[in-house]
């Protein structure tokens, strides 16, 4: 029901996106950046609430989630003009995603450690809420936002219900403590395997956050700020683990989540707003809820997939990119809703264990970072998703939509271009021109469109495939990497779970 609130939130922001684009004239970079700080504010949940759950306890940071979640509501609907908007929006998400990636601090090490000789199938079914939340949330948006005109603020209310609900439900219970924290394995001895390697990846990402969070304090130095921050928290680091280096395996997982990330979250958080353009907003809606029915019904399958294809997690990630590459390179070139269907549908089924099987290796594979190293990876995954995936991809529509009405028709671009720069990861260099999300809207919606609003509209269009297309490198690069780690495994006899006393020995 936690995870289930996250889903039904994420869904219904996704579906508003265009909403605020007409209301608040965002582009498509801003409204990109919006998304990403709920995934931003997940990995903070996340990491925090995994450092300190095996010594506080599960009930507290259920407590802490809840009200933030409730918080986020009033900061959000906090957005009333141009002006404000932004600013309420970007940090009601934030507090948003913090409260969710709290609960995935307690709910991901509580289900690793009730079903130790499954993790993979229990946490795929644990993660299952995901796209039940999204269906439910897309339905609901489609309902109250297409047919009813409802307002935005009351369709992302809703998530409050799964979100009281998850609060009753949790009230009372007793938890059992990880295997680490059983035996008394102490936060330093937890933190070592992950070590000067696997804290570089995740201090890198919060380098990147908070260049960007105070970028509007202070422009020239804001990159430099950020750096020194995830410096410091890397020196932090190593002197807790007395300099250790981590494990190399580790690290490399650490990497291919943060593109896991981008690429399942950043692409969710777009894929209804790409569709809606693509086709009708309706068809896009229904889409959404297709590839989200798929995710729900396969993450029941993980253990029988894996049983009757003789798959290791390794495997089984190694299928998925494979997939995942193919389906979204057959997205770019759909022109029927037909098509439509069967392009996301494998690209669905591709991404549907990424990330609770992720969580499953590292369960496995290191028993002894107790709650530690399955927080920091899925703090890593959201981050990435929050500062480069959802950004990314937004970043990447405002470049090709632009570039192809400049192409095609300057004066129109010249008419039509967003009046700021969008940039990636606050580079100068890689600045470029969307199209204004109020007057495409304006393009969009006319009853009895110029020649100049249909190039318009094309031209959006056809950034959205060369989106697409872009997006698709990130599954190909995620199967070159899980290869290289099913040979590793290969080479030292298999995959298999270890326990803490054969680690920690």
């Amino acid at each position: 029901m936690a995870i289930l609130a996250a889903g039904v939130g994420f869904a219904i922001r996704g579906g508003i996106f265009d909403n605020w684009g007409k209301e608040y004239g965002f582009t498509a970079t801003q409204l990109g950046a919006i998304g990403g700080a709920g995934f931003s504010g997940f990995c903070f949940g996340i990491i925090v609430g995994g450092v300190i759950v095996d010594k506080i306890g599960y009930g507290k940071l259920v407590l802490v989630a809840l009200l933030c979640h409730i918080l986020s509501a009033f900061v959000t609907f906090g957005a009333t003009t141009p002006d404000n908007a932004y600013t309420f929006l970007y940090w009601g998400m934030f507090l948003f995603a913090y409260a969710n990636g709290t609960l995935e601090a307690v709910a991901n090490p509580l289900v690793s450690t009730l079903f130790p000789e499954k993790r993979t199938h229990y946490l795929n079914i644990l993660h299952a809420s995901w796209p039940a939340g999204m269906i439910l949330g897309s339905v609901a948006g489609w309902i109250l936002d297409d047919k009813m005109q409802v307002g935005w603020k009351t369709q992302l209310a809703l998530y409050l219900i799964p979100t009281a609900l998850y609060a009753l439900m949790f009230f009372g219970q007793k938890f059992p403590k990880s295997a680490a924290a059983a035996k008394g394995t102490s936060f330093a001895e937890m933190l070592k395997p992950v070590g000067i390697l696997g804290a570089l990846v995740a201090c890198y990402l919060l380098a990147l956050f908070f260049g960007d969070l105070f970028k509007g304090v202070s422009p020239e130095s804001s990159n430099l700020i950020g750096y020194g921050i995830g410096g410091a928290l890397l020196i932090a680091v190593a002197v807790i683990t007395k300099f250790s280096l981590g494990s190399v395996l580790l690290f490399v997982l650490f990497i291919t989540h943060a593109v896991v990330g981008s690429l399942e979250l950043g692409t969710d958080g777009w894929i209804q707003n790409i569709t809606g353009n693509l086709f009708t907003s309706e068809q896009g809606k229904y889409l959404f809820i297709w590839t989200s029915a798929i995710m729900l019904c396969l993450r029941f399958c993980a253990h029988w997939i894996e049983t009757t294809l003789k798959l290791s997690p390794i495997g089984l990630l190694l299928v998925c990119s494979i997939l995942a590459c193919i389906g979204l390179n057959l997205a770019t070139g759909m022109q029927t809703f037909g098509m439509a269907l069967i392009a996301l549908g494998i690209y669905a089924a591709g991404k549907t264990f990424f990330w609770p099987t992720m969580l499953a290796v590292v369960g496995d594979r290191y028993p002894q970072t107790g709650a530690v190293a399955m927080s920091i990876i899925g703090g890593i995954g959201m981050l990435s998703s929050g500062i480069i995936g959802t950004p990314g991809l937004g970043y990447a529509k405002d470049r090709f939509s632009g570039e192809t009405l400049n192409e095609t028709n300057p004066a129109l671009y010249a008419e039509y271009k967003a009046p700021k720069a969008s940039t990636f990861l606050n580079l100068p260099s890689t600045a470029v021109y969307g199209l204004d999300g109020t007057k495409l809207a304006a393009a969009k919606e006319a009853k009895e469109p110029t020649a100049d609003q249909k190039a318009v509209v094309a031209a959006d269009q056809t950034g959205d495939r060369k989106t697409l297309k872009a997006d698709s490198w990130l599954p190909a690069i995620m199967a070159a990497v899980y290869l290289l780690v099913l040979l590793y495994f290969k080479t030292i006899g298999g995959y298999r779970a270890l326990k803490v006393d054969e680690v920690t020995a």
